[in-house]
């Protein structure tokens, strides 16, 4: 079962919303996917409601969703550097055995009566390790499995598959909890981590044959640190993902006491509100792809989000059941609105090389404002009561949503982040060793007096691609002896993170360079050196090249 990767276009390629599920690759992940997401959602609706039994503190109720959020804070940077360094396939087969594992200890404490508070709370964050390791690696899966013109329709399906079992699984919790009891919901939860297992299994992926070795760890961790923080479109994602979740997070954090307390429910209550939020989320990705033609990400991430605090809004204050399940509807739909908006954005404003390490951030971010925002809402809710934290919750939604309003999400048109390939080899006497360093490259360019100002103006935006791409120093100097005459110089830790940048290079990249080589006057390309400091291999070896290539 092979696929492709997600950087081309196929011509033959399905498209429309359901388009992703015409290829046998992402409907097989897909599948897959949503059978686990049931048995997660089963294992949530049951330990939240299970805590309620161990303990009536609001805290330790919130608590069950800190200790799912706080590994993933922890380790998904981890998780992102070893999902572009690794072969991932593998390395996804690994952790859903290790929260196989754990939902089967899960089933068999409660079985015998042995589960506790603390044991419910360690072992719930047991899975969560699960998770935060998984997560990055099944999030840059999806590019690989689908052309990326698809790319968009496949985060939705993503997220619906997310939100079809939030419909079903908090109704099997529910059901299976009340006349089964808690050890059985368990059991399906460690059931459903199977079909990952098998469909991970028989993946065959198509190897890069441009792949350059991996590099080291926290090598790898650095760059994608760098790049996440000097790209300013997936910076602005970052931005509106922490303030739409750390309040958003107080829905979800303190529902079992709204369910148990304020509508005096049973667990098939709680359920049925969690239902009816995936039913509302699924109607809401069905008629997502004909909204998004008619506005852009960004706004339609702050209506999204105001409808979601009136329905916060309306949870602390409605206590009529079925009312209740219908606000739960539109709250389910302004939830998916919002993150998958936000998730297509994260996706398609990174290139294949970091896109692990980049969504390991965005996903950390999320996880860590479930976490932070779980807490504060427990604890606002332990010293008031639970209606008044998610008042609370609601006007700070509404309020951080304007604050972050000028940090744009793009154009509804994705940048096309392919690797150019562009740059040839450097025309050298003799290949360096690759750990040679640093390395020096300047690039020479003739400028119009009269354009110097807007040659230095636009150069800016490709010192933030060198910088970006791995360069540690970047600059523009103008020879003095001769107005006009400069030379743009970039340092490398190394002679195989100089062919790095060759490989990063994207084709929006190279946009950006022709309309910058166009201010260079001369009958001849930029001229481009190369400077090699170390030790040289052998004494042919030359300190200095001097090409026409670009670099």
């Amino acid at each position: 079962m092979s696929q492709p990767s997600g950087a081309d276009t196929s011509p033959g390629s399905p498209a429309g919303a359901w388009g992703p599920l015409q290829l046998p690759a992402f409907r097989i992940f897909w599948l897959a996917s949503l059978g686990s997401n049931i048995g997660t959602w089963i294992n949530t609706t049951t330990s939240g409601w299970v805590m309620t039994d161990l303990s009536s503190s609001p805290v330790m109720v919130s608590l069950v969703q800190a200790a799912t959020s706080l590994p993933v804070v922890m380790l998904a940077l981890i998780a992102g550097a070893l999902t572009d360094t690794i072969d991932h396939r593998r390395y996804l087969i690994v952790t859903q055995i290790w929260m196989t594992m754990t939902a089967a200890m899960l089933a068999v404490l409660t079985a015998t009566g042995q589960l506790n508070a603390w044991s419910l709370l360690v072992l719930t964050f047991a899975l969560g390790l699960g998770t935060a390791m998984a997560m990055p690696a099944l999030s840059a899966a999806i590019a690989e499995l689908v052309p990326r013109n698809l790319l968009p329709q496949a985060v939705v399906l993503n997220s619906l598959s997310m939100n079809v079992s939030r419909s079903i699984g908090p109704a099997i919790g529910g059901l299976v909890l009340a006349q089964f009891g808690a050890w059985v919901a368990y059991s399906l939860n460690m059931i459903s981590f199977i079909g990952m297992i098998v469909m991970l299994w028989y993946w065959k992926r198509l190897p890069d044959e441009h792949a350059l070795p991996s590099e080291r760890f926290l090598q790898a961790l650095r760059a994608g640190l760098r790049y996440s923080w000097m790209a300013s479109s997936f910076r602005a994602v970052l931005v509106r993902a922490t303030a739409f979740i750390v309040f958003a997070s107080s829905v979800w954090a303190l529902l079992p006491l709204i369910a148990r307390h304020e509508l005096a429910g049973n667990p098939g209550t709680y359920g049925f509100l969690l239902t009816s939020a995936g039913i509302g989320a699924v109607i809401a990705a069905i008629v997502l792809p004909s909204i998004r033609t008619q506005t852009t990400r960004g706004h339609m991430v702050f209506i999204a989000t105001t409808v979601y605090a009136l329905t916060t809004l309306a949870i602390a204050t409605i206590r009529n059941e079925v009312a209740l399940c219908v606000v739960m509807a539109i709250c389910g739909a302004a939830w998916l609105t919002t993150l998958s908006s936000l998730q297509v954005a994260a996706q398609i404003s990174v290139p294949a090389w970091v896109r692990g390490r980049a969504l390991s951030l965005y996903i950390m971010i999320f996880f860590a404002g479930m976490t932070l925002g779980s807490l504060l809402w427990g604890w606002v809710a332990a010293y008031t009561n639970t209606p008044v934290a998610m008042l609370i919750s609601a006007a700070g939604a509404v309020l951080a949503a304007l604050m972050v309003r000028k940090f744009s999400l793009g154009s509804q048109e994705p940048p096309d982040l392919a690797p150019s390939y562009h740059w040839s080899h450097p025309l050298i006497a003799e290949e360096p060793d690759k750990n040679r360093g640093p390395v020096l490259v300047t690039i020479e360019y003739n400028i119009a007096i009269d354009r110097r100002a807007d040659f230095l103006q636009a150069i800016q935006s490709l010192g933030i691609i060198r910088r970006r791409d791995g360069a540690f120093a970047w600059g523009v100097f103008e020879d003095l002896a001769a107005p006009g005459h400069y030379i743009e110089i970039f340092q490398v830790d190394s002679w195989l993170d100089h062919l790095r940048q060759h490989a990063r290079i994207t084709r929006e990249d190279q946009r950006i360079q022709e309309a910058i080589n166009r201010f260079h006057i001369g009958v001849t390309a930029p001229k481009v050196s190369h400077f090699a400091g170390g030790t040289p291999a052998s004494s042919t070896s030359h300190e200095s090249v001097t090409t026409n290539s670009i670099p």
